[in-house]
């Protein structure tokens, strides 16, 4: 492994211990914060970083030299991220057990592929329909609980509003792959379109900007390192990698890490259906990454 890669490995393994930490972040913050509140001021926090991160040699030319049309649209694209995507995602862990809005939250890339096939003109094959299945079966496990025969959601609200994450991540991406911009440029003019949105909305919702100092901080953490650092270390770790691959498989480490620390630190006792449910996702799509790659 050259130096570069062994770079790679410690900006990637740095980024994915960091998000197995959100969960856990969002299910205590949400106990002093609405939704809204914590999607607003964390964004408020991460728009600040990447700002910062704006004065770099280069990155400002970035972003002064893009078209006119290609900054109004990510200005837009920033609506659907971070703006509906995380009030969905948040509202998600509202109403969910934070180890079960968890599991279900890494169905996305399953997800992706779904919506991909049809808007890139992209083919699915007979392996990445069963990747789908097994990864889906998961969710009906944990859905119901560990009780997948009986079809009976425990909260079929939280449940809906986790896989509707899914569903806005992914096309949030597919946008992306259509627009020609450097990545922490093209998050800072999302943060900058979908900040005037959420004002708006904690506005008519009558939400109060004094909060407890507990929700400050969780928003301060989620703000910083979920939607901030993690982001940049990881897209560091993807330029600086010659495998891809071995980056990406990285995440895989991130879900068992999320439980173990959702049980220690938020108190939440673990249910033998998560971790049934979790493997049969993850599964998937360690299915799905491997049709891609042969």
């Amino acid at each position: 492994m050259t130096v570069n890669d062994r770079r790679a490995v410690q900006l990637g393994l740095g980024a994915v211990m960091l998000w197995s930490t959100v969960a856990t972040a969002f299910s205590l913050s949400l106990k002093y914060l609405t939704p809204l509140q914590l999607v607003t001021f964390a964004s408020v926090v991460s728009w600040c970083f990447l700002a910062l991160r704006l004065l770099r040699p280069g990155q400002w030319h970035a972003l002064r030299s893009l078209a006119p049309r290609v900054q109004v649209t990510c200005l837009l694209v920033g609506w659907i991220n971070p703006g509906l995507y995380y009030l969905v995602l948040f509202a998600a862990y509202d109403q969910l057990p934070a180890q079960e809005a968890m599991a279900i939250n890494y169905s996305w890339g399953i997800t992706l592929a779904l919506i991909a096939a049809p808007l890139l003109k992209q083919r699915l094959s007979l392996g990445a329909l069963l990747a789908t299945c097994i990864s889906y079966a998961g969710i009906i496990i944990i859905a119901t609980r560990g009780a997948p025969f009986s079809l009976n959601l425990a909260q079929p609200a939280g449940v809906g509003l986790a896989l509707l994450s899914t569903v806005i991540w992914s096309l949030y991406w597919v946008i992306n792959t259509r627009l020609n911009t450097d990545p922490e440029v093209g998050l800072f003019l999302n943060f900058s379109g979908a900040l005037p949105m959420l004002f708006c909305l904690m506005w008519f919702a009558d939400a109060p900007l004094l909060v407890h100092s507990a929700g400050l901080a969780g928003a301060l953490y989620v703000g910083l390192f979920e939607m901030g650092i993690a982001f940049v270390l990881w897209m560091a770790a993807m330029k600086a990698t010659s495998s891809t691959l071995r980056i990406s498989s990285l995440i895989f480490l991130s879900p068992p890490v999320s439980l173990l620390l959702i049980w220690l630190v938020a108190g939440e006792p673990l249910r033998l259906y998560t971790f049934g449910g979790l493997a049969l996702i993850l599964g998937g799509l360690a299915l799905q990454r491997h049709l891609e790659r042969s």
